[in-house]
């Protein structure tokens, strides 16, 4: 995969081997937005200044599609990462002549929507790229959604908590496949507060990634300061083992993306979606949530935390890891679960046994028993 994003830096004084200089050829065809002076307009980004393509500008448009074809495409991509498309300024001059502040919340939208024309014109519906900025009709252009830059922490306002919060509320505001980084982006060196992703944050991040729409691991804007997917021997197992969990799905999944796309229902879904008529199901945010219908998740969400208490919904549902049972009537059950580091909360409907026995045999490496033991 790759990336890109609507924001064009003059590199050319960075850098003496400057191959094309997209900012010299944008500035001289007028693909940049402006300042009310007439000049394009620089916009800071951390630690560089770069110019916003103006996309009410029709040929600004087709200039950035070919760009994509021509040094993603060309060389075998077949994916990428459409970053930002949030930040364009409230005083800017545009080449429609439309209000900067009515079109703020529609740029989102056309970036997403320049994104997906190519997946048509060059007739590769296989593509995928993921978004985070959007409006009311980004979910009509972009093929997948994440939920951008959270913290590398456990906290409940940007940390690994607010990648379930988010997935549960967007998916109900019509957004409805979306992932998170695996292991959180945002590393912060401060002497009061450092956030530096840990590894036993990275493992419970893995484990839930591989209960949602996509499984995407992120090094984070600090690599070296980050634990990674491959920093030792044990995270690298762990790994394997939730890629192929989450592999495991892959015709679940399928599924849950065509009732997506017929109905507009959420993959990772909140208990009350499934569950109107239980209002036990209103007061859970982050702590559970559902993948589909068949699928309960209570992931570790707290440092140190090696057992979870779990809500069951009326049914019968196994534990995926030890087979055992839990049976809720109407009124719903509550339990404590032991959920060790590799051993998550998670569940599914008893009688769905080709779903358990396809997650069993991602989880042992064997084929599943036909017959008992003797």
């Amino acid at each position: 995969m790759t990336y890109i994003n609507p924001f064009i830096a003059d590199i050319a004084s960075l850098k003496d081997n400057v191959r094309r200089n997209l900012f010299e050829e944008a500035k001289a065809h007028g693909y940049l937005i402006k300042t009310k002076e007439g000049e394009p307009y620089l916009i800071q980004n951390t630690d560089f200044h770069a110019g916003l393509l103006d996309l009410t500008n029709p040929e600004a448009v087709i200039w950035m599609k070919q760009i994509i074809k021509d040094e993603m495409l060309a060389v075998g991509s077949s994916g990428w990462m459409a970053d930002f498309g949030e930040a364009l300024p409230f005083d800017a001059v545009l080449y429609s002549g439309e209000s900067p502040t009515t079109y703020h919340n529609h740029y989102p939208e056309a970036w997403a929507k320049l994104n997906r024309e190519i997946l048509a014109e060059t007739e590769r519906p296989d593509l995928v790229f993921f978004t985070r900025s959007g409006y009311t009709r980004s979910p009509e252009f972009t093929t997948l959604m994440w939920l951008g830059d959270q913290l590398v922490s456990w906290d409940k306002y940007d940390g690994i908590k607010t990648a379930v919060t988010g997935l549960l509320s967007s998916g109900l505001s019509g957004f409805s496949i979306n992932h998170s980084d695996i292991g959180g982006y945002t590393t912060i060196n401060n002497p009061i507060k450092d956030y530096h992703r840990s590894k036993e944050l990275f493992l419970r991040w893995t484990e839930l990634a591989a209960f949602n729409a996509v499984f995407r691991t992120h090094e984070g804007n600090r690599p070296e300061e980050n634990h990674q997917f491959d920093t030792d021997s044990e995270t690298l197992q762990h790994f394997g083992k939730f890629a192929r969990i989450y592999a495991a799905l892959f015709d679940y999944r399928k599924g849950l993306f065509k009732e997506a796309e017929a109905n507009g229902w959420p993959v990772v879904r909140s208990l009350f979606f499934e569950y109107p008529e239980d209002p036990n199901t209103y007061n859970i945010d982050w702590q559970e949530f559902m993948l589909g219908s068949e699928i309960l998740v209570a992931p570790v969400l707290s440092e140190g935390e090696t057992t979870k208490e779990v809500y069951f919904p009326k049914g019968k549902w196994v534990h995926i890891f030890t087979s055992k049972q839990y049976e809720a009537g109407e009124q719903g059950l509550r339990e404590t679960v032991d959920a060790p580091i590799g051993q998550p909360a998670v569940f599914v409907r008893a009688e769905n046994t080709d779903l358990l026995g396809a997650l069993q045999e991602a989880i042992t490496g064997k084929p599943k028993k036909t017959t008992p033991e003797k």
